[in-house]
Parts: C-alpha cells; sequence; structure tokens
C-alpha cells in the first residue's frame, strides 16, 4: 500500500497540451520565423476560403506519451475545425521520437482518408525528414492536405507490375530502391552479386546437394535485385538466374557430355557438402482559436 502510494503520482503525470495561440507552432525551435510566418498565411488563407482549420504542432518528444493518444488529446484540447461540421486536421511532428502523426476531424475523413494520410506521411514528408529537410517535408505535407481536402489532389494510382506475371508481387518491394541512393546501390550490387555468385557457383556444379542449393538461392535473386533496382531488373535478374542455371545444370544432367564433365567435377567428391556460407517557436500570436471541432482518431501514422 506504501508502495502504491509512493508511485501513485508517476501515474498522473503526463505531457501537457500548450493554449492555442496559432496554426503554427515549434516547440523545438527548428523552423525559421519567416518559414512560420508564410505558413500561418496560408493555413489562414485557407481557413478563410474552407472555414476548414488545419494546425502544425512539432514538439521535441512525447515523454512516453502514445503517438495515437497524445494526438487525439490535442486536436479535442484544441478544439480544431468548425462547431458542427469537424473539419479540422494536425499535423503533429514528434522529432527526437521520429515520429509523424496526421489527426483528421470527423467531417474531413471521407476526403482525407487513412490511406490518403499514409501516403502523404510515406512520399511527402518523410524522405525530406530524413534529409534534415524539415520545412521542406511539413510544407509538402501541408500543401497536400489542403489540396486533398479541396478536391484537388488525388493519390496517384499505384504502378502496375502485372506484366510480371507471377512475379509481381515483387513491386511491393520497389518503393525501397526509390529512396536509395545511387552509390549505395552500387556497393550492394557488387557485394551481392559477389556473395551470390560463390554459393551459385556450387549449385551449377555439384551434382546432387546443388539442385538443393538452386532452389534455395529462388529468394534471394529475387528479393535482393528488387529491393536494390526495382521489380522489373529484380524480375530479369531472377529469370536470368532461374533459366540460365535451370538449363546449365539439365545439360549435365541429361547429355553425355555433361554426365562426363560432371563425374570429372571437383565437386564430386564433396556433393555432400557445402558453406552456407532568428527563430522562432510559434507564428504570429493573431489570436488564433479552435472552433469546436470533434475528432475520432481518423488519419495516419509514420516515422522516420
Amino acid at each position: 500500500m506504501v508502495c502504491f502510494l509512493f508511485l501513485f503520482p508517476i501515474f498522473l503525470i503526463s505531457k501537457d497540451v500548450p493554449k492555442l495561440n496559432a496554426r503554427v507552432t515549434d516547440e523545438t525551435w527548428t523552423l525559421h520565423s519567416d518559414f512560420i510566418a508564410a505558413l500561418e498565411k496560408q493555413l489562414k488563407d485557407h481557413e478563410k476560403k474552407t472555414s476548414n482549420q488545419i494546425a502544425v504542432y512539432i514538439i521535441p518528444s512525447l515523454e512516453g506519451e502514445n503517438l495515437e493518444e497524445f494526438s487525439i488529446k490535442v486536436a479535442e484540447t484544441w478544439k480544431l475545425g468548425q462547431k458542427g461540421k469537424d473539419n479540422g486536421v494536425l499535423l503533429l511532428v514528434a522529432k527526437e521520437d521520429r515520429k509523424i502523426r496526421i489527426e483528421v476531424g470527423y467531417g474531413l475523413e471521407g476526403a482525407l482518408t487513412d490511406i490518403m494520410c499514409r501516403y502523404i506521411i510515406e512520399n511527402e514528408i518523410k524522405p525530406y525528414f530524413k534529409k534534415g529537410e524539415y520545412d521542406v517535408g511539413i510544407q509538402n505535407g501541408v500543401k497536400i492536405i489542403m489540396k486533398t481536402i479541396e478536391g484537388e489532389y488525388q493519390m496517384p494510382e499505384p504502378k502496375d507490375y502485372s506484366h510480371l506475371g507471377p512475379l509481381s508481387f515483387l513491386g511491393e518491394l520497389s518503393p525501397a530502391s526509390e529512396q536509395m541512393p545511387i552509390v549505395l546501390r552500387i556497393f550492394l550490387s557488387f557485394f551481392i552479386l559477389f556473395v551470390l555468385g560463390i554459393f551459385t557457383y556450387f549449385a551449377a556444379n555439384a551434382p546432387y546437394i546443388g539442385w538443393f542449393v538452386y532452389f534455395f538461392l529462388f529468394p534471394f535473386w529475387s528479393l535482393f535485385p528488387t529491393a536494390i533496382h526495382g521489380a522489373n531488373v529484380g524480375a530479369t535478374v531472377f529469370l536470368t538466374y532461374a533459366i540460365g542455371i535451370g538449363i546449365y545444370k539439365l545439360y549435365h544432367l541429361l547429355t553425355p557430355h555433361g554426365r562426363k564433365r560432371m563425374r570429372n567435377s571437383s565437386f564430386k567428391t564433396t556433393s555432400g557438402s557445402g558453406r552456407s556460407g532568428g527563430w522562432s517557436s510559434s507564428g504570429s500570436s493573431g489570436g488564433f482559436r479552435g472552433g469546436g471541432g470533434s475528432f475520432g482518431g481518423g488519419g495516419s501514422s509514420g516515422s522516420w
């Protein structure tokens, strides 16, 4: 009981939500005052045009709070959006935690869907945050949010990889390759080619266990090239390996000359073994206040 009373105050501690005074609040001093002022004006003009209220809140850390729970707490405390319309949006960034959340009011969930919020975070914000360009990421995110709820923007159709047939699933790995620096691509290409080349040589020339290694390497020759160079290159590399090495092994299995070569192969005695081998913390203090909007947890989260 004494222990409970001693620890009880800890459960009462939670991160406070500041009073809403501006559409852009930066508690990390990351954004320049000129940028904040310009963004504040954009959001104010958007609200005047549509009545939608959008706020940007950048904090150093969540201080142990759950991202989604703290985001909805901020949105409900600030009451973004107009009462009855519930047309508010909150873009929350926890810089040290590297987390992002777009919280959407009830009235805008039809336009700014969870999938759309996820797309904005992954494609318009995160790539720039990873490079330390926070102002660009926030500007892009806010711009797409405004255009989406104004009906001027639609999420691009995903790339079609149906031409790859059974290998179309490789398209899911392609986005990673688009964000990979060219120098890293080149290094990984040579490294993977070297490592897989060793095992491939064994698979091609070992008479018995070589067949097992040949099939075992299928996922490696498809997933790694795809992750580095995209689905089309990955599928081409995989088919080249599967068909080329497959024909090579069948030649040695089905033809007299091939069988003779296999009998004389250095792998004959080792076929049963192998190796696996001027800054500001907020915008203009124009007395910005929430209009009484409500939120129900719509939106999306991400991290970088």
